[in-house]
């Protein structure tokens, strides 16, 4: 692609990129990455990933989908997306399969902490692609919420009318029968 400017490298960058996209455009991306941090043209969210500044910030969501893959947003976090329940979390969980742990298993941006669950290949399923992330449906994610936390989170402040409950104790019967016995409960 030849040499660009600074300004023209973030012209043809994503939102989200990743260093192995910088360089690909410059000769010396490291250099390239600090003078572009120090300039504010660029935000670090973690090591290797960055969001590019002349773009729309990107979503939590979508900064935990693209940190790691595969993954889907889900528990407290989606299920307010979805208004099963009012209190806004301060944690994004988004379940994925890989089996990282400690603090690996968290990011930080902008003021909320993203935090990744290990899920087995025969639970990650129940999601859908929205604009440019993945978000469990209702149903799956208080699945998730039951399996991954062992409890119902919010439980006296559900709005059950945002789940289809045949749904629900349909997908439920994947899940181990302590998550099987507590959507039972629900009734």
């Amino acid at each position: 692609m030849g040499r660009f400017k600074t300004v023209e490298v973030f012209r043809f960058l994503p939102a989200l990129f990743r260093y192995p996209d910088v360089a690909k455009m410059v000769s010396n991306p490291n250099v390239f990455l600090t003078r572009a941090l120090k300039a504010g043209y660029v935000s670090r969210i973690s090591r290797g990933i960055y969001y590019n500044t002349f773009k729309e910030a990107p979503k939590v969501e979508e900064v935990a989908c693209f940190l790691r893959t595969p993954s889907y947003v889900s528990c407290e976090w989606a299920l307010n997306y979805h208004h099963v329940v009012l209190q806004v979390p301060t944690v994004c969980t988004a379940v994925t399969l890989s089996s990282l742990v400690g603090e690996r298993n968290k990011a930080y941006y902008r003021g909320i902490v993203i935090e990744y669950s290990k899920i087995s290949e025969k639970l990650f399923f129940g999601y859908e692609t929205i604009e440019r992330f993945n978000m469990a449906t209702p149903e799956k994610a208080l699945l998730d919420a039951l399996y991954l936390r062992g409890r119902i989170p919010f439980a006296g402040e559900l709005e059950l009318d945002h789940l289809d409950m045949t749904k629900l104790k349909e997908l439920s019967k994947l899940y181990p029968k302590s998550v099987q016995k507590r959507v039972e409960d629900l009734k």
